[in-house]
C-alpha cells in the first residue's frame, strides 16, 4: 500500500475510535437521563415520556456498531468495507441532522407535552400515587404547581422531602414539579440539540476519509493489476 493510503487509514482509524467514544457517551448520557424518571407502571406513558433518552441510546448504540465496522474496514484496507461504512455513516448523519431540526422546531411542542405528564400524573394520584411520587423523588420537587397543593390533604407524601421520615412543611421541597419538569428537559434539550450538531460535523468528516480512502484503495488496486 501507498504512504497515502496508509496516512488516511490510520486516520480514519483514530477517528472511529473518537467515534466510538461519542456513542459511549452518548449512551451513558441517555442511559441517565433515562433513569431520572422511573417506577411507570403504564410502558406507554413510560415510552413517551422517554422518546428522547431511549433516542440517544439507540444512536450512540448505531454510532457505536458502525464506528467499529468502520475500524475494521481501514485495517483491512477494504474498498468494500469503506464504502458500506462511508454510505451507512452518510445515512446516520443525515438521520442525526434531522433529529437535531426535529427538536429545533418542534422544542415549544415537546415541553407543552412535558408538562402534560406532570398534569396527567397529579389527576391520576387519587388511583396510582407512583406516578407522582416517582416525579417528585427524581426531581425533588412536590405537588403540581407547589407544595402547598398538598394543603388540602393537611400532611405531605414521603416523597416530597428527602427524609421520608420527616416530611413537614419546614422540610417539604418548594417547587412545584410541572415548571421543575420542564425546566430539565428545556434544559436537557438544548445539550441534545448542539450535541447533535457537533456529532454529525465530526461525522462528515469521517464520511470524507472513508470515501478518499476508498477511492485510494480503488486507484492503487487499479495501478497494480496493470
Amino acid at each position: 500500500m501507498s504512504c497515502g493510503i496508509s496516512m488516511v487509514k490510520y486516520i480514519l482509524f483514530i477517528f472511529n475510535l473518537l467515534c466510538s467514544i461519542c456513542g459511549i457517551l452518548l449512551i451513558v448520557f441517555g442511559a441517565l437521563l433515562f433513569s431520572n424518571i422511573h417506577n411507570f407502571d403504564d410502558f406507554n406513558e413510560a415510552l413517551r415520556t422517554q422518546q428522547v433518552p431511549v433516542t440517544m441510546i439507540v444512536l450512540g448504540a448505531i454510532i457505536l456498531l458502525i464506528s467499529w465496522f468502520g475500524c475494521c474496514g481501514a485495517i483491512r484496507e477494504s474498498y468494500c468495507m469503506s464504502m458500506t461504512y462511508s454510505i451507512l455513516l452518510f445515512v446516520l448523519m443525515i438521520g442525526q441532522l434531522a433529529l437535531v431540526i426535529y427538536m429545533w422546531l418542534q422544542k415549544d411542542k415537546y415541553l407543552v407535552f412535558m408538562g402534560e405528564v406532570v398534569e396527567k400524573a397529579w389527576d391520576r394520584r387519587t388511583r396510582r400515587a407512583d406516578y407522582m411520587d416517582a416525579i417528585q423523588i427524581s426531581m425533588k420537587c412536590c405537588g403540581r404547581s407547589s407544595f402547598a397543593d398538598y394543603s388540602f390533604q393537611g400532611y405531605f407524601p414521603p416523597s416530597c422531602c428527602l427524609d421520608p421520615n420527616n416530611c413537614r412543611q419546614e422540610t417539604v421541597f418548594r417547587r412545584g414539579c410541572k415548571q421543575v419538569f420542564v425546566e430539565y428537559w428545556d434544559r436537557n434539550s438544548d445539550i441534545i440539540k448542539y450535541a447533535g450538531l457537533v456529532i454529525a460535523a465530526i461525522e462528515f468528516v469521517g464520511f470524507v476519509f472513508a470515501c478518499c480512502l476508498a477511492n485510494s484503495i480503488r486507484n492503487y488496486r487499479r495501478r497494480v493489476d496493470y
